[in-house]
């Protein structure tokens, strides 16, 4: 297992997320995300905003992604 944090992945708090893939760390990353908008919290509005800004340009967010991915690899197994 991995840990990223939501500020890691482009987030807005310290919240945890531990997997084995980063498609299942951006998973949880999605849905907290998601969480937080539906309880209004403004701060990860703000930061659901710089990422719309953006996925307007694909190559863009491919290359933020594959950074993502990058350093999700990089990381030392947690136990």
């Amino acid at each position: 297992m991995k840990t990223m944090t939501c500020k890691m992945l482009g987030g807005a708090c310290d919240e945890e997320f531990h997997a084995a893939t980063f498609e299942e760390i951006a998973d949880l990353s999605k849905r907290h995300g998601m969480r937080m908008l539906q309880k209004g919290d403004q701060m990860h509005l703000d930061a659901m905003n710089k990422m719309r800004a953006l996925m307007e340009n694909p190559e863009d967010m491919n290359q933020w992604l594959e950074g993502k991915r990058k350093e999700f690899d990089a990381l030392s197994e947690s136990s």
